[in-house]
């Protein structure tokens, strides 16, 4: 057999490394963002929904229900009150649905308008808007942080940055503190925090979610929107081409240039509606360019669009360069609201809804178990008859008190010995031992199946049936 020999060519591989232009060694990969305060309806938006959820999360551990904490999350004692609902660990379906609601209407959101939960109402949006206030009111405007940062080290600044950094901390110290309120009580946590009396685990906690505030809203902002977060790299997996986000309109705006605002033939210049101003830049909060296209980095929050419009007014051209659209819209084609991909989450996020209504409206506030008398199947009293013995373990998951009656059902004539009504307090768990005799006379059956019941005394209707087996043994 003839053998072909095949050329081997060594082929020279150059791999260079491009660097940004013009940083050359002193290239940062992170370099700080200082944010333009800007007013407009959308900040607007953004402000009053912040107040909302940022009273709500500072009041609701305060507020008090039936004589306990309204929402109180005890981890030691594994239960979650909620109001009048107590939830415990065999309830971790009902926080399971909780959690694929939000998940579905997060994705139905987003499928619809973008990413305007980052944009105004995640909590490390929130923060660090909150943290760029208090640089604002402290250090001045964006132009004076930078003039601020690039002075030497005064007096003057040394005051400055510590009253900022005070204030970061003294907000991440009562953020922390109401968030572990969540947890434990919340007033005797701020009585023993400050007094040094508090616990181990309450004081890390409370240090360590202080530490985790100050970091995230103060020091890494955006990065945890760009790097962290796992939702900036999933979300254009549910956005299509009748999407609301926050986009720039390129046939309208390029090419830019500056002119006057007496300028009224700028057009036959060959320049668009878009004077440049870089406004849009500055007050980003990730620091991105909306003119670039859409990016993942984009949060929605409408900033650049409320610094165009204000733009666009002063030099009187129509609002709206900048605005929320679909990629339809800016090509001339109708946006289609009502979309199968829409229509499938929101079908689902009804559905989820409904099962988790379902399983709120089913639950029964308390628990039984049966359980056998482990030493003996059965044995015989003075008197012939057979006795099984078995323990009723009874768990009220309420937070009220209340009176239980117990029965058996088991179409034969059987005895109970042992209490037919116990009353048990909130979140209490009682095992009853009780014992059933039946005279062996009456049965030709080695066994007999029997249904243990256990309802309310105040509402019949509300019970719990288990089977088990009485052994009459021969």
């Amino acid at each position: 057999m003839d053998q072909q020999k095949i050329d081997i060519k060594n082929i020279p591989v150059h791999v260079e490394v491009h660097k940004p232009a013009g940083q050359g060694a002193q290239y940062n990969p992170r370099d700080r963002i200082y944010v333009r305060a800007v007013k407009g309806l959308h900040q607007a938006i953004r402000r009053y929904m912040g107040f909302v959820f940022m009273g709500l999360f500072m009041l609701l551990p305060w507020l008090r229900y039936d004589g306990h904490q309204a929402i109180l999350l005890d981890i030691t004692e594994q239960k979650f009150n909620i109001f009048s609902l107590t939830l415990w660990p065999q309830d971790f379906t009902i926080l399971a649905w909780i959690f694929i609601i939000a998940a579905y209407a997060l994705f139905f959101i987003t499928a619809f308008y973008g990413r305007v939960w980052c944009g105004y109402l995640c909590p490390q949006s929130v923060w660090t808007f909150i943290f760029i206030w208090f640089e604002e009111k402290i250090q001045g405007t964006r132009n004076q942080r930078m003039k601020l940062d690039a002075d030497p080290w005064s007096a003057t600044k040394f005051v400055k940055k510590a009253a900022t950094h005070f204030c970061w901390l003294a907000f991440s110290l009562l953020t922390s503190l109401i968030f572990v309120g969540y947890f434990t009580p919340v007033g005797p946590l701020f009585i023993e925090f400050f007094t040094l009396q508090a616990g181990f685990w309450a004081l890390v906690s409370v240090l360590f979610f202080t530490l985790c505030t100050y970091g995230n809203a103060g020091w890494m902002r955006e990065i945890m929107c760009t790097h962290i977060c796992p939702y900036a790299r999933f979300q254009s997996a549910m956005f299509d081409k009748d999407t609301f986000t926050v986009t720039y309109d390129e046939t309208r705006g390029e090419n830019r240039g500056p002119r006057s605002r007496k300028d009224k033939d700028y057009q036959e210049k060959g320049l668009g509606d878009c004077i440049d101003c870089n406004l849009c830049v500055q007050v980003c909060p990730t620091g991105i360019d909306i003119r670039n296209g859409l990016q993942y980095e984009c949060i929605n929050c409408g900033a650049c669009i409320d610094a165009c419009d204000d733009t666009m007014t002063k030099m009187g051209y129509p609002t709206g360069l900048i605005s929320y659209t679909t990629e339809h819209s800016l090509n001339g084609k109708p946006t289609k609201v009502l979309r199968s991909k829409l229509l499938g989450y929101l079908f689902v996020l009804i559905a989820v809804c409904g099962a988790f209504a379902w399983t709120l409206y089913s639950r029964v506030p308390f628990e039984m178990n049966i359980i056998r008398d482990r030493g003996a199947m059965y044995r015989e009293t003075n008197e012939g008859w057979v006795e099984n013995t078995y323990t009723i373990s009874i768990s009220n998951k309420s937070q009220q008190a209340v009176m239980f009656n117990l029965s058996v059902d088991g179409g034969e004539s059987l005895s109970w010995i042992g209490p037919q009504q116990v009353n048990l307090n909130g979140g209490e768990t009682l095992n009853v031992p009780v014992s059933l005799a039946l005279d062996p006379d009456i049965t030709e059956s080695r066994s007999l199946d029997i249904r243990f019941t256990v309802r309310q005394a105040e509402n019949p209707d509300v019970k719990l049936e288990q089977s088990t087996t009485f052994f009459v043994g021969r």
